[in-house]
């Protein structure tokens, strides 16, 4: 059985993420992380969600009954949790958060003491140690071995002065006009405060978290509420995050939100032009968009796909020695600067693309047109094996001969079947699609 889906533990608090469970898995990973131990320390973020009290606790318990001790920082972004693992000399790292989710859910990301999200094959490990309840019980710790914990309210400089220093010295944001939406999440202190502080003209929403209102209506999930807010104040650009900051989306001077794959766009040109992209590769998901891979082809840069999730776009970079990456939804990476998605390193990389072009950002973030892309998240009660559905693959080779491309899958965090069709015809794309999910809700919902 597995317990970690495409970006951690999630579910809904209180039904499947359980004080048990948290506490087994926690022991479990403390126990894993141990084999390698070399300062015995672990570090705990999580984002605003009132369930991440019970989990801190349950985890907590759990990490220093097998003897580790453990430092608590609050509420903070998921790249912050990567960077000050390494920065502080951690053995682990670990996130509580849904990231996009609504409140409900929660769900715990784990990091190695490099900073990097763990491989299949770390979780794997953690998984056995999960389900065997005998090797748990004879490594609890007693007396003096017992682990300690405490709570550490300041880090959060430390984290401001690593974004600082991935924005070029010689700029500023003096002059220009910013909103953010922190979707009343992890990063409703950082965000405003790193803007600030480089001189910009903020306007702050959605920057109150009461336990209950993350994700809710606001940030990267909904961005129309800060589309109308970069109107109304005339800003030059608006910048959406979503529960655990990880993800950025962006709306342009005009109110317009950006496509991720025009943003990845936009900045793997950027990043070529400043020389700093590495083997003039981009790495983006199965996901994007046709469109994006012909742009990077015309400006001589190779596009690597992968697996959908930051985590395998992070893994492929590695392997690929390439140093920027990103997912349609947001995701972006700055190897340079990051080991995970990064809402706000992307945001001001944005600034800086921005304030170097001298141009209005609707003008540079829409560097090419799409092709036609539809895409579905069609909500069903179980997640039968697609291949075992009977005439599911005649539709497919159909799709194919139809000359469109086509990505099906289950999401790895929600009971959901993610549905995604690009052609250049979008007329016969439409049909198809409609086509195919009435086919897909007969036999799955």
């Amino acid at each position: 059985m597995k317990i970690f889906g495409t970006d951690g533990v999630r579910g809904k608090a209180g039904v499947d993420i359980t004080p048990m469970l948290v506490m087994k898995l926690g022991a479990a990973a403390g126990l894993y992380f141990r084999k390698h131990s070399i300062t015995n320390k672990i570090l705990v973020g999580k984002d605003t969600r009132k369930s991440g009290y019970m989990i801190e606790n349950a985890l907590v318990s759990a990490l220093t009954s097998v003897g580790y001790d453990v430092i608590q920082v609050g509420p903070m972004p998921t790249p912050a949790i990567s960077f000050l693992t390494e920065d502080m000399r951690c053995d682990a790292g670990i996130m509580i958060s849904a990231s996009h989710n609504p409140y409900e859910d929660n769900g715990i990301k784990f990091f190695d003491r490099f900073g990097y999200k763990l491989g299949e094959n770390a979780e794997t490990q953690i998984e056995k140690i999960f389900f065997d309840d005998a090797f748990i019980a004879r490594s609890y710790k007693s007396g003096a071995e017992i682990g300690s914990s405490k709570r550490i309210d300041d880090v959060v400089g430390r984290y401001i002065v690593h974004l600082k220093n991935s924005f070029p010295k010689d700029l500023n944001l003096q002059g220009i006009r910013v909103v953010i939406d922190t979707a009343n999440g992890a990063g409703y202190k950082v965000a405003p405060t790193i803007f600030q502080e480089l001189g910009a003209d903020v306007v702050i929403i959605n920057d109150e978290p009461n336990g209950y209102n993350i994700n809710a209506q606001c940030g990267a999930i909904h961005p129309l509420k800060l589309s109308d807010e970069v109107r109304r104040y005339r800003a030059d650009i608006g910048f959406a995050l979503d529960g655990d900051a990880d993800r950025l989306v962006v709306v342009d001077n005009k109110g317009n939100v950006v496509d991720g794959d025009k943003l990845i766009g936009a900045l793997g040109i950027y990043q070529k032009s400043l020389g700093k992209l590495e083997n003039n590769k981009v790495v983006a998901t199965l996901m994007s968009n046709l469109a994006l891979e012909e742009h990077f082809r015309q400006h001589h840069i190779n596009l690597i796909r992968c697996n959908v999730g930051d985590k395998y776009v992070c893994d492929t970079m590695q392997k690929n020695n390439v140093n920027f990456g990103g997912e349609q939804s947001g995701h972006i990476i700055f190897g340079d600067y990051a080991k995970t998605g990064d809402g706000l390193v992307s945001a001001l990389q944005v600034m800086a693309l921005m304030i170097k072009s001298k141009k209005k950002s609707a003008e540079i973030l829409n560097p090419f047109e799409l092709y036609p892309q539809k895409l579905i998240n069609l909500a069903i009660e179980d997640k039968k094996p697609l291949e075992s559905l009977n005439g599911y693959q005649k539709r497919l080779e159909d799709i194919q001969n139809a000359g469109i491309r086509h990505l099906i899958r289950y999401s790895g965090t929600e009971n959901k079947l993610r549905i995604l069709l690009e052609g250049r015809d979008k007329v016969l794309l439409e049909a198809m699609m409609k086509d195919l999910c009435a086919f897909l809700r007969e036999k799955l919902c």
